[in-house]
């Protein structure tokens, strides 16, 4: 890849978001564990790429927990639909098994890639895996979009709002750090993933002022804190967490609003996005909900995927049914 110049353009040039970035790949491949493949399209000049790994035989989209999506990229101008075609056509000779998710469709990519491979000969499978919550800006203030949050949020905030103080940090501050990490400790949060790539993540976006770390105390201890990165317009929520002692203050709450106040008038972002998962609390906060699909591949005939086949052909049936 290094002697090849429209690719290395492609994968240094600015990205809409961390997820399309070399950098966020070798961090999964580095502090994950992951066995990566790098699939590269070549059409004359252009190229296309998307990121992969190996697991066991099967080959999956290189993206864990904290991917809000993996898509592939292209160059401007390129031809998606012809470069999908050789795409599919040579994973056939990698695996009998792809898993790909969660895949965004906004400008078409999943539904391309689906059909390239169904064209290629893979018996397909495609679903919606996920949603993805978010909010366009549309130009407003934060005062005129909090305005039009529902009325037990705004209340909430108008009782709570000064029982916490509130930093927001835009450079990776070790100290700061450890607060989330100690918040995320005590919280209802499951256990991190992975610590070591979170924190490897956070010092690069704070060395690039692309970090937005928000921290509530109370009486001088950290109650709250969550994890928002700034690029190409939006404004990325990555993690949060309260202490289940502070619960009653409604630390995140106040947190939140501090945030997305910072992000929409100070950051100016078009865009924020809360990543997957259908947590009821995300509405109070986002206006819009995208799909996120998954993609499930199988050669036909190898026999191994024989069962698979059946098993996702008969849910595929009870779902329509």
């Amino acid at each position: 890849m290094q002697d090849d110049a429209a690719l290395a353009a492609l994968l240094a040039g600015p990205a809409d978001a961390p997820f399309d970035r070399l950098e966020w790949w070798r961090g999964l491949v580095e502090e994950c564990d992951l066995f990566p493949l790098i699939a590269v399209m070549r059409q004359g000049k252009q190229r296309g790429v998307i990121a992969l790994h190996r697991q066991q035989r099967r080959i999956h989209a290189l993206a864990n927990w904290y991917s809000f999506r993996v898509r592939p990229l292209f160059t401007t101008g390129a031809d998606m639909t012809a470069m999908l075609n050789e795409l599919a056509a040579d994973l056939a000779g990698e695996s009998p098994h792809l898993v790909l998710a969660p895949l965004p469709d906004e400008n078409g990519e999943a539904s391309a890639l689906a059909a390239a491979l169904r064209r290629a000969g893979w018996t397909v499978f495609f679903s919606q895996c996920d949603v993805n919550h978010v909010l366009p800006v549309k130009g407003r203030s934060y005062a005129q979009y909090m305005a039009t949050r529902p009325g037990q949020l705004r209340t909430t905030l108008k009782r709570k709002g000064g029982k916490v103080s509130v930093s927001i940090e835009t450079a990776f501050n070790p100290a700061s750090w450890d607060a989330y990490e100690a918040v995320y400790a005590h919280s209802w949060k499951p256990h991190e993933g992975s610590p070591a790539f979170l924190r490897r993540f956070a010092e690069a976006e704070g060395a690039a002022g692309r970090l937005r770390l928000g921290v509530a105390r109370a009486d001088g201890l950290p109650v709250a804190a969550q994890f928002w990165t700034v690029e190409g317009g939006t404004a990325f929520i990555h993690k949060l967490a309260y202490t289940e002692e502070s619960r009653p203050l409604s630390p995140g709450t106040t947190l939140t609003a501090a945030l997305m106040e910072q992000v929409i008038d100070r950051d100016r972002v078009t865009l924020v996005d809360f990543g997957t998962g259908d947590d009821p609390y995300k509405r109070d906060w986002m206006e819009a909900v995208r799909p996120r699909y998954r993609i499930e591949a199988f050669r036909p005939l190898w026999p191994g995927n024989w069962p698979a086949i059946a098993r996702n052909a008969l849910r595929g049936l009870a779902r329509h049914g």
